[in-house]
């Protein structure tokens, strides 16, 4: 007979973890008589990261007293008490290898579903003292689960669980778990998970990933399932020469380079949106590692890049200085998620100054297409001295049928004609969105400087649009996932303060660091990102939830410890990896 031996609770607390402040709820003590269930929360309880744990498909955490055994023996402790693992209910009974996911019990008067296994992070791992447990409870298998609320009630430890009813589809949570996690992936398996009413959506949307990356032409090595956008369409490492065929100026402060194979062989081709990583030689100091989008056609003959030329910035000063028509200038292949999805939805492209670059090559894609979908084009500029692609932009917009322009100068010339070459002076905000007849069904990708990529989210935000619509390209650096953490200082990227002078070189390519590995001070590659304030992405810290996957652009590395899957060939979890050569890594 199942039983629940304790009902656990606590609110969000800040704790000291790593010189930095947590805000978290895993602290969970036992209740002393009943307790009552909402159908979010136990009374007395709370969630410190909304977007990783809590909500109706993740009201209660339920973790066995059979697993605690298995623990304490394995790790030799005994001092874990009810709690230890931030449960909810500590149960007798219900293992995960024989508790399948749709399963309904009655506890006192509630009723409940199992909708999911657990998704562990980082912070289990403080609450047990083993920053490996995240790892362990995924590849044990012993990951516990959650249940969502069907019927409120009151709930106490000594209560029998009564099983009262199941799935049609009878999948393990212990299955369920090692079918994202591990290496193998059976489409049947998939499959079946995907038939399971009670699944969540997260743990449904992943397994969709997984069987949409088996049945598309171009089957992809890692985890579909888990990997971020950013992550996708993973490449080869490395650079090869490509010759400098011309430099054209689009602005007075935007050059195009157009570049080839030097045997005019033919080159990857890019998708619309996607960029090339230039690696540039310097007298003194590392190279220059840049992103540049490709800013023209999808072709397999070349590639052309735009730059903008800032009065500091080091790369693109070398560019517009030091090379010229026929140098040779070393590239990485196309690469980045920020690409134009296939569908007959509206298409907004909204860009600022040189953000124009990813989504005019996805408008030239469109224009190819004579896309019949409507198509909004949005540029903010300065004045016309400072607005690229101008005319290529006009000359593409008449292949669409139903393609719309929309230019505002913020600071317009009088030599500027309002009508002619821009349609509005001032910023781009909320009341254009209406007064241009952007539908809120409609696919928008951004691209711009910092200030306005925030303003646009948040005016976007405002006008009723899907932040799951709103696709985002942010080169110097990305947009950080750091759970739990408060109150954090955002800084500029910058060596650490106890830079070494030898070992493996680290780029950090969107940031413009880089810096020598230094074992003894860092135990991953995340860890020295960290320490350089480079925008970063992560969770579990172990090598199983992926939200670390980034492009390794040139260079190698080894795994401590081992993720339970590999990230695609191409890409590296970083959370986990150690230089073992110079690497250029996509942060």
């Amino acid at each position: 007979m199942a039983r629940l031996l304790s009902v656990n609770v606590g609110l969000p607390r800040n704790i000291a973890w790593k010189n930095r402040t947590i805000r978290t709820g895993i602290w969970k003590n036992p209740v002393h008589g009943r307790c009552r269930v909402g159908r979010l929360n136990l009374d007395g309880d709370g969630q410190g990261d909304l977007g990783g744990h809590g909500g109706e498909q993740r009201a209660v955490f339920v973790y066995q007293i059979e697993a605690y055994r298995h623990w304490q023996k394995q790790l030799g402790r005994t001092d874990f008490v009810h709690g230890q693992f931030g449960e909810n209910f500590t149960i007798e009974g219900l293992p995960d290898d024989a508790v399948c996911v749709g399963d309904r019990y009655q506890i006192g008067s509630a009723v409940f579903e199992v909708t999911q296994p657990r998704v562990t992070c980082y912070r289990v791992g403080i609450r047990t003292n083993e920053p490996k447990m995240p790892a362990l409870l995924t590849s044990s298998g012993r990951p516990g689960f959650y249940f969502r609320v069907l019927r409120e009630g009151e709930v106490g430890a000594g209560d029998e669980i009564v099983k009262v009813g199941e799935a049609d589809e009878r999948i393990t949570v212990a299955e369920i778990n090692a079918l994202l996690y591990s290496p193998n992936h059976p489409r049947d398996r998939l499959e079946r998970a995907l038939r399971i009413e009670a699944l969540s959506q997260g743990w449904r949307a992943s397994f969709e990933a997984l069987l949409q990356s088996q049945t598309s032409d171009a089957r992809r090595s890692g985890n579909a399932g888990l990997a971020p956008a950013a992550a996708s369409h993973p490449v080869s490492p490395g650079f090869r020469p490509l010759v400098v065929t011309s430099i054209d100026r689009e602005a007075l402060d935007v050059i195009s380079l157009s570049l080839q194979h030097p045997d005019r062989e033919p080159l990857p081709p890019p998708l619309p949106g996607q960029y090339v990583v230039l690696r540039l030689p310097r007298t003194e100091g590392p190279p220059l590692i840049r992103s540049y989008s490709i800013s023209g056609p999808r072709s397999t003959e070349g590639y052309r890049i735009s730059v903008k030329i800032e009065p500091n910035g080091a790369a693109g000063n070398y560019l517009n200085e030091h090379i010229h028509a026929g140098d040779i200038v070393e590239v990485s292949s196309p690469r980045g998620g920020f690409t134009l999805e296939p569908g007959e939805r509206p298409v907004v492209l909204l860009s600022a100054g040189i953000g124009a670059t990813p989504v005019l090559a996805m408008l030239y894609a469109l224009a190819a297409a004579r896309a019949t979908r409507q198509v909004f084009w949005l540029h903010a500029a300065r004045d016309g001295r400072h607005h690229p692609f101008a005319h290529e932009v006009r000359r593409l917009m008449l292949a669409l049928p139903q393609g719309r322009s929309f230019v505002c100068y913020s600071r317009p010339d009088p030599r500027d004609k309002l009508g002619e070459d821009f349609d509005a002076p001032g910023r781009l905000s909320q009341p254009a969105f209406k007064d241009i007849g952007i539908p809120h069904e409609a696919d928008v990708y951004l691209c711009g400087p910092t200030r306005f990529m925030a303003d646009m989210k948040q005016a976007l935000a405002a006008f009723g649009m899907s932040p799951g619509r709103v696709h985002m390209e942010i080169f110097n650096g990305g947009e950080s996932l750091t759970p739990g953490i408060v109150g954090a200082a955002m800084r500029a990227p910058h060596p650490p303060e106890d830079a070494a002078d030898s070992g493996p070189l680290v780029s950090f390519a969107r940031s413009g660091i880089a810096v020598h590995w230094k074992p003894s001070a860092y135990a991953s590659i995340l860890e020295l990102a960290e320490a350089c304030d480079v925008p970063v992405r992560w969770s579990c810290r172990t090598g199983v939830c992926h939200n670390c996957e980034s492009g390794l652009i040139s260079g190698a590395v080894a795994y401590e410890p081992l993720p339970l899957d590999q990230p695609a060939d191409g890409n590296l979890l970083i959370c986990c990896s150690q230089p073992v050569r110079d690497v250029v890594i996509d942060l």
